[in-house]
């Protein structure tokens, strides 16, 4: 692992998207940093600049994560490309720029691995960014995030602040989305299966061909990988973070239904888009510095359906 740069220990901390999937595992995570994790007394909408600007001044965080997002699948994506647009670039700029007003020594953004271009070169590198065309499906929410990126690289250059980004593969666990409106693939299968083993179904569907070729991480595994960059990373350019293997939909479906117990059949809507063909992250720059992930795609997936399960009322 590589030696420490930045100690956490005793510093302000400020997770921006702390009751989100992603924000809420890496709050999890610092509760063994020794630092203190700052929560706003009331929801700030961080869309708003103004309200940011004076939460930051007012509370002075050492170190940010910028985890908040509006994020959803390919049809939340395709349906709301202004929002999705929009509320991403807002909410990435006001935190970032009242990270700097406020004075904080160390920030990581978050992005997405939607950030590539769809027919990158396979696994695909930290440099195929802005190489060539994105997916049209998700471009807007993409733009958005590479822009994030930019703004951090900027302030670096500028400012010289300590502001890094790494891109998550497609996360699942804990704190998930399973509404089927907005859902993504991983969530929304877990649903689909459970509400088949219930009704006795003799089948579930799911969208396109089944051959798209996907890449998942645990949350937990991401909450530590970015820990780890937040102590030990201070570069210029954004790190992938992700698993390293990648399962086609179809087979995502069948380890799905293993972990929920549904025996029944899988259809396959070739008339609903696939999305990219395929979406594999290089690990070789993080693995290099040492940190791979501990949790299994199986273990992951049967943690995910348990969490459903104790808290399906909640996600209804």
């Amino acid at each position: 692992m590589s030696e420490p740069i930045y100690d956490l220990s005793g510093k302000k901390v400020y997770v921006a998207g702390h009751k989100g999937m992603v924000g809420s595992a890496i709050t999890r995570r610092l509760a063994i940093e020794g630092c203190e994790v700052l929560y706003p007394e009331q929801r700030i909408d961080l869309r708003e600049q103004a309200a940011v600007l004076d939460w930051m001044a007012a509370h002075k965080p050492d170190a940010v994560v910028v985890a908040a997002a509006k994020v959803g699948g390919i049809l939340a994506n395709d349906s709301f490309p202004g929002q999705f647009l929009y509320d991403n670039l807002m909410i990435e700029a006001n935190v970032i720029e009242a990270s700097r007003q406020s004075g904080a020594e160390k920030l990581l953004f978050l992005g997405s691995s939607c950030i590539y271009p769809k027919f990158a070169e396979q696994p695909i590198l930290e440099e195929s960014l802005l190489t060539g065309p994105l997916e049209p499906t998700n471009e807007w929410y993409a733009i958005a995030k590479i822009a994030g990126i930019k703004l951090c690289q900027a302030y670096r250059k500028e400012y010289g602040l300590d502001y890094i980004s790494a891109m998550p593969t497609n996360l699942y666990g804990p704190g998930d989305n399973f509404d089927l409106k907005s859902s993504h693939v991983m969530p929304a299968l877990i649903r689909k299966a459970h509400e088949a083993k219930l009704a006795n179904a003799e089948s579930i569907e799911i969208w396109g061909t089944g051959s798209p070729r996907r890449e998942f991480l645990h949350v937990d595994d991401l909450a530590d990988a970015c820990v780890m960059l937040l102590k030990t990373y201070s570069g210029h350019e954004h790190v992938n973070v992700g698993s390293g293997e990648d399962v086609t939909i179809l087979e995502l479906t069948e380890m799905v239904k293993t972990a929920v117990g549904f025996e029944g059949e899988i259809i396959k809507d070739a008339t609903k888009p696939d999305g990219t063909p395929r979406k594999l992250m290089s690990a070789d720059k993080l693995r290099a510095m040492g940190w791979a992930p501990k949790i299994t795609l199986p273990e992951g997936i049967r943690s995910a359906y348990e969490w459903f399960l104790a808290n399906k009322l909640a996600v209804a």
